[in-house]
């Protein structure tokens, strides 16, 4: 006798494709992170072996702590990265207000121009940078450097920063702007008292994609550096040069970790926001 309609081999039936596409998923996951996880596990390593373990030790987090070029390439992607992320957040900010909130001639190709820099090919922005800095800035006496680094991280990132933004401005309700715009405030005070706090979600999660970026950029930042300013991508690069080490696998644990710290706190406070 045939199995009635929705009886449970049909159910059974359609739990396949569920379960295919669990285990499929499965798949996707350990191929992303099995790596990391390994890397992760072998920094841990008693001996410089990164094929076979030999015993449990901190020893490599230990050198990673008293080496001083290593604590100079974090310093420097530090500076870097904040000092680009605070100019390309209020730089992409104050762009996306002005191409959500006004018409102008040529805002076509602004919008253009702001989403192709997105796609661009990195290696073509850091040569493109690369001589436009030779041609302009060594006749000033400009040598590259963490200025360059910084110049080259604002323009790439600025375009990140103006997407976010302007997505969370494309959910507002702009009613509450011209409602306190009819009990006399001005642009500025309603902007700092109005909008700004409503977008502010989207703003610091514009920043955070820009810190990431601009810390872990290596392509344009190979072009743009100079002696003296190298920064931890670029550390770590010349240090593979010599051969995997366990220092290397600690330090991108601890990279890992750091950055992960930062997308779950970052997650919460925007999270809490949105619940406020």
């Amino acid at each position: 006798m045939a199995a009635k309609a929705g009886g449970p081999m049909q159910k059974g039936v359609g739990k396949l494709p569920d379960r295919a596409l669990f285990l499929f998923s499965l798949l996707i996951y350990a191929f992303l992170y099995a790596p990391i996880l390994v890397l992760m596990f072998f920094s841990f390593n008693s001996s410089k072996s990164t094929q076979s373990w030999t015993g449990f030790s901190t020893e490599w987090y230990r050198a990673l702590l008293t080496d001083q070029t290593i604590h100079d390439a974090f310093r420097t992607s530090m500076i870097v990265g904040v000092t680009a992320t605070l100019i390309a957040t209020a730089i992409g900010t104050l762009t996306a207000l002005a191409l959500t909130r006004h018409n102008f001639r040529g805002q076509t190709f602004a919008d253009s121009t702001i989403y192709a820099a997105t796609v661009m090919p990195e290696i073509v922005v850091g040569v493109s940078l690369l001589v436009f800095f030779v041609a302009v800035f060594l006749p000033l006496g400009v040598e590259l450097g963490i200025v360059t680094i910084v110049i080259a991280h604002v323009a790439f990132t600025v375009s990140f920063v103006t997407i976010v933004v302007r997505a969370r401005l494309a959910g507002m309700d702009e009613s509450l702007e011209e409602a306190a715009q009819d009990l006399g405030a001005g642009p500025v005070t309603t902007f700092v008292r109005v909008t700004l706090p409503l977008i502010l979600p989207g703003v610091m999660a514009g920043a955070l994609l820009a810190f990431t970026l601009s810390f872990d950029d290596f392509v344009i930042t190979f072009f743009v550096s100079g002696v003296g300013s190298s920064t931890l991508p670029l550390k770590i690069y010349s240090m593979i040069k010599f051969g995997v080490t366990p220092v290397i696998n600690a330090l991108s644990t601890v990279v890992l970790v750091v950055t992960m710290i930062l997308i779950f706190g970052g997650s919460r406070l925007l999270s809490r926001r949105e619940g406020a």
